[in-house]
């Protein structure tokens, strides 16, 4: 089959992966309205195209927190990527790499961030959930830094996980012999670290669900590292995230995941954007499909886009 363009990865991907995996990467919370509205929102918007511009000579690199990179698309946190291809987030790694942008690794990667650093040179940014033991975030974020890490993408709109139907009826558990490699050699406490799946829902079980804005300066006092606030979708959230130092924001829905019946991130991206007023980057992930798609997000005032990765078996 030649591919055209990225949807038909989907069709390729609901044939050869397990049902219970391409669930859990496709499906969205409760009755998946936004996750059909991420995308029906970009068709919605509609180009006033002027002509006789020359357009001969077209640079789209750009930079992202001071980092030079190819284009304004970078790599959105991508859990458990291991269920698709035994090459898991390091086929990502070396991907981004190549196209000379940026991958974000998710926290509940089935690869560590010291593989992922072991693949060569690359700007990365490594995504972070709070958890009750704060040790725990002390740790991660420690690693990442001495990984060669960039910056932290702190996701926010978490503080329980959606119910995402499709999991619940395929009683959905991280397959035998992969594991949150991110959280091997961890001082986790009292929990059985054999098994893989009792692991990460652990991991899952432990997020704070207290987190709060006062816990952005809390990680601020334990990393230079930027944090990006992943989340926010709202002007009013916008300008706190700002007054309490954030580097930049990414308005997200959580591709839809968390909490059904939430704007399209295309649709709250022009309120963020005027309420920072310039001060910070605001980028946006969710629903971008197309370059027409990324075009309609710089276009309303994104600094860059997030897409996730999908891994396919070949």
């Amino acid at each position: 089959m030649e591919i055209t363009n990225v949807m038909e990865y989907e069709k390729i991907a609901k044939e050869k992966l397990p049902k219970m995996v391409y669930d859990y990467y496709a499906s969205g919370a409760e009755d998946q309205w936004t996750l059909q509205e991420n995308r029906n929102a970009f068709s919605r918007i509609l180009f006033r195209p002027r002509i006789l511009i020359d357009v001969s000579k077209i640079d789209v690199s750009t930079t992202v927190l001071g980092f030079n990179i190819s284009m304004p698309i970078m790599i959105a946190p991508t859990a458990m990527q291991k269920m698709a291809h035994p090459d898991g987030e390091l086929a990502t790694a070396r991907a981004t790499s190549a196209a000379g942008t940026i991958m974000t690794l998710s926290s509940w990667a089935t690869c560590s961030v010291e593989e992922v650093a072991s693949t060569g040179p690359g700007i990365r940014f490594f995504q972070l959930y709070v958890y009750k033991d704060r040790n725990v975030v002390i740790q991660l974020v420690k690693r990442a830094e001495e990984a060669g890490f960039k910056a932290i993408a702190l996701t926010v709109d978490t503080p329980r996980l959606g119910r995402r139907e499709s999991d619940i009826k395929n009683r959905f558990a991280l397959p035998r012999g992969l594991t949150l490699k991110n959280f091997e050699g961890l001082d986790l406490g009292k929990i059985d670290k054999t098994n893989d799946s009792g692991l990460a829902s652990y991991v899952a079980g432990q997020v704070d669900q207290s987190l709060s804005w006062k816990d952005i300066k809390w990680l601020q006092s334990i990393t230079s590292l930027p944090i990006l606030v992943k989340g926010v979708i709202t002007a009013e959230d916008a300008r706190i995230a700002v007054e309490y130092g954030a580097a930049g924001i990414i308005v997200s829905n959580h591709g839809a995941r968390q909490l059904d019946y939430v704007p399209a991130t295309i649709v709250a991206l022009e309120e963020v954007v005027k309420a920072v007023e310039g001060r910070i980057p605001v980028f946006l992930d969710g629903g971008v499909r197309r370059g027409t798609d990324v075009f309609k997000a710089l276009a309303l005032g994104a600094s860059g886009v997030f897409v996730s990765s999908f891994i396919i078996y070949t």
